[in-house]
């Protein structure tokens, strides 16, 4: 739907029914598909047809959400996956293999930030994390001969860092890879990294997409730009026949539109079948009907609860991109002119012990480990989610001891800055 209006793909992008066809995407909850034919069935093995043979690889209903997230974020081709976890790993092993390198920023989620560093290192894969700040001459001295791609997050999690998509951009294209950024908290609505620049794009769809805690899930979307023949050398497995799958070469068959999809879904899915439910992919579907309605609000009691928390004693600092105080106000209003999230990152005067009793005092906002969807939740990452870093690592990934981070949801705005006000005072 090149020329609807994000609302309109929203809530009609990826499925189209015909006469006396069901109005809502039908779940079709099948692990697999029948033929007529062995004939008919070897030509989807052997890729020369479009279809369905086994869910672990595709799934009416899955590719109908996938098609639509695609339409919203201007990409050519998508795939879900069972998790945003899994939706990185395999975007990013998509390119890589065992002697590869990529080129991370330091400032991402904590679990991203363990699976590149920690379990991509068990398999061959080593990186280098550098500053979202860093100029253009210190990305160029992270990359090395081997690295095959280049990661951030367009609003870091928790630290909401924003990144600068142009410059990352541009330095991976100087070096002939990828540029993969995870949009999971602006999404589609509020920012399109493809449009600056970005090559791949993930989300966790458990998040904002989801909106209500319901179904874990992730995407993958490609942008369809990357010249993968051009930097032949560099990723054989698109470029060089796959003997795992009848000798195919992937950008060759498929283009720059369809390679990088294709073979995710048809080599990395086949293989590591982390793939997402039909009944998940429905209820991502009924999320994403109503995303460009809630991003809206989200951002507003973001904003109404940024504000407040800025001028409150209690608190040492606040980190929220729609802030003219915050240190990336100029970037946010540039990729992010609608607003960000409706995530909060603060740490209060007394560090941990203090934020420990913050939290305890709260009577809306829930402690839990999620973020981002229709009701208000907190959590101190560097007990949960980043507890597996160092302080040093802490420390670069913009996440102190005492950080607090604040998914503000759909409440409104004046009852959760009472909760927070009663918090701050003791009750």
């Amino acid at each position: 739907m090149p020329d609807h209006q994000l609302g309109t793909r929203c809530v009609q992008a990826g499925y189209t029914p015909g006469d006396g066809e069901p109005r809502q995407i039908p779940i079709i909850q099948s692990t697999t598909f029948r033929y007529e034919t062995s004939e008919a069935m070897g030509r989807l093995f052997d890729l020369e047809a479009s279809g369905y043979f086994y869910s672990r690889l595709q799934n009416p209903t899955c590719d109908a959400v996938a098609a639509k997230i695609a339409a919203l974020e201007g990409g050519s081709a998508a795939m879900l996956t069972a998790s945003g976890q899994a939706a990185n790993f395999m975007a990013l092993f998509n390119v890589c293999e065992a002697g590869s390198h990529i080129v991370a920023s330091s400032s991402i989620y904590g679990g991203t930030f363990n699976l590149i560093a920690i379990t991509m290192a068990k398999m061959g894969v080593q990186a280098t994390f550098v500053s979202p700040d860093a100029t253009d001459e210190e990305l160029d001295a992270a990359f090395r001969d081997n690295t095959r791609a280049v990661f951030g997050e367009t609003i870091a999690n928790p630290a909401l860092t924003v990144l600068d998509i142009e410059k990352f951009a541009a330095a991976a294209h100087r070096h002939g890879v990828p540029l993969l950024v995870d949009n999971t908290f602006p999404t589609p609505i509020n920012c399109r990294p493809i449009e600056w620049g970005a090559d791949i794009v993930t989300h966790s769809t458990t998040k904002y997409m989801d909106g209500h805690g319901a179904a874990l899930g992730g995407c993958i979307v490609d942008g369809g730009r990357f010249d993968w023949m051009a930097h032949a050398d560099k990723f054989p497995g698109l470029t060089t026949p796959d003997e795992s799958y009848h000798g195919v070469t992937y950008a060759e068959k498929f283009g720059m539109e369809g390679a990088f999809i294709t073979k995710c879904t048809s080599q990395l899915m086949r293989d590591l079948g982390c793939v997402q439910s039909p009944q998940n992919a429905f209820y991502l579907n009924l999320g994403l009907e109503s995303l460009h309605v809630r991003m809206p609000r989200h951002v507003t009691n973001g904003q109404a609860v940024a504000e407040f928390l800025e001028g409150r004693p209690e608190v040492s600092f606040v980190s929220y991109p729609g802030l003219p105080s915050d240190r990336y106000y100029s970037l946010a209003r540039k990729y992010l002119p609608n607003g960000g999230c409706g995530v909060v990152s603060f740490e209060l005067r007394g560090g941990r012990k203090a934020a420990e009793a913050f939290m305890g005092r709260l009577k809306l906002a829930a402690i839990e480990t999620h973020v981002a969807d229709a009701r208000t939740c907190c959590l101190n990452p560097a007990s949960t989610t980043h507890r597996q870093m160092t302080e040093e690592q802490l420390v670069a990934a913009g996440v102190p001891a005492g950080l607090i981070r604040i998914s503000c949801g759909l409440e409104d705005a004046e009852d959760l800055i009472e909760d927070f006000r009663q918090a701050l005072e003791g009750g």
